[in-house]
């Protein structure tokens, strides 16, 4: 019990420092970038050397090292595009009225680059630890991808909570890809399925065998209970953002994060005004 629930907090400990540092990074003046990102890429290699050295070693520290490599690995790809560095060939706001195949055309335009980027990210942990004894980070890869496609894809059908605050100032753009409605028919199947591989996870971390594999289904477990709960800040009124004041406050400045939340989500702007 001990040792899941140590899984458990390292997982969302991860989640929310990893989270508040990329926020912190990507909103600081653009001449940091490269710096940033140098730093960057230099983690994201020791990260796939980890994932190679660890893919046959089913311990519980290696999977740890795996997971935490694995992040690493995600938070350079979300980088390289809240930087600007790879985004699409569209990189300006979706025209205002634009609806239907149009508005389709523009939202793949707009992060096509990046997401062969992660179809590649994809290959590389696929090749790194795919059949291997510790395949934490594959699976950890996944489900990061998969709830952030949900994510995506439910905002740009609709959803009441835009999270405009989380972009920064060179990707406002994006925010006209969006849709606020009260819902749409996909985030009730969003979340159900969520909640089912949620419980998957939980129901073979009690099940496992071994330390190691109980520690990887538990951070499969708590990483989507963690996606979930970020689905269900899309529709639900509560402030997400406090859970990141520091990152935000800290990189523009004090009382910007209230200045950007009045004209953004809680607002409850028309679709028309922001796009």
């Amino acid at each position: 019990m001990f040792s899941a629930v140590v899984a458990a907090l390292f997982t969302a400990g991860v989640w929310w420092s990893t989270t508040g540092l990329i926020l912190y990074l990507n909103r600081r003046p653009p001449r940091t970038f490269p710096r940033s990102l140098a730093v960057a890429t230099g983690l994201l290699v020791a990260a796939l050397v980890t994932l190679h050295t660890t893919a046959q070693i089913p311990t519980v520290s290696a999977t740890y090292a795996a997971f935490a490599a694995t992040i690493a690995v995600w938070g350079w790809l979300e980088m390289i595009f809240l930087m600007g560095f790879v985004t699409g060939p569209q990189r300006h706001a979706c025209p205002k009225g634009c609806s239907g195949l149009a508005h389709l055309g523009h939202a793949i335009r707009a992060i096509l680059y990046h997401e062969v980027a992660i179809i590649a990210g994809a290959g590389g942990v696929y090749l790194l630890t795919a059949g291997a004894a510790n395949e934490v980070g594959l699976k950890t890869f996944l489900v990061l991808w998969a709830m952030r496609q949900s994510a995506k894809i439910n905002l740009f059908l609709g959803v009441p909570n835009l999270g405009e605050v989380y972009l920064p100032g060179h990707m406002r753009y994006l925010a006209s890809l969006f849709r606020r409605r009260p819902m749409n028919l996909l985030f009730p199947l969003s979340v159900t399925l969520a909640t089912l591989a949620c419980a998957y996870f939980v129901r073979s971390a009690a099940t496992d065998t071994t330390a190691a594999a109980a520690a990887a289904d538990t951070m499969l477990a708590m990483l989507t209970g963690l996606g979930l709960l970020e689905h269900w800040f899309l529709v639900l009124p509560l402030p997400s953002e406090k859970l990141w004041r520091w990152s935000l406050q800290r990189a523009s400045g004090p009382g910007s994060v209230e200045a950007i939340v009045a004209t953004s989500a809680w607002a409850r702007v028309p679709w028309d005004d922001i796009s």
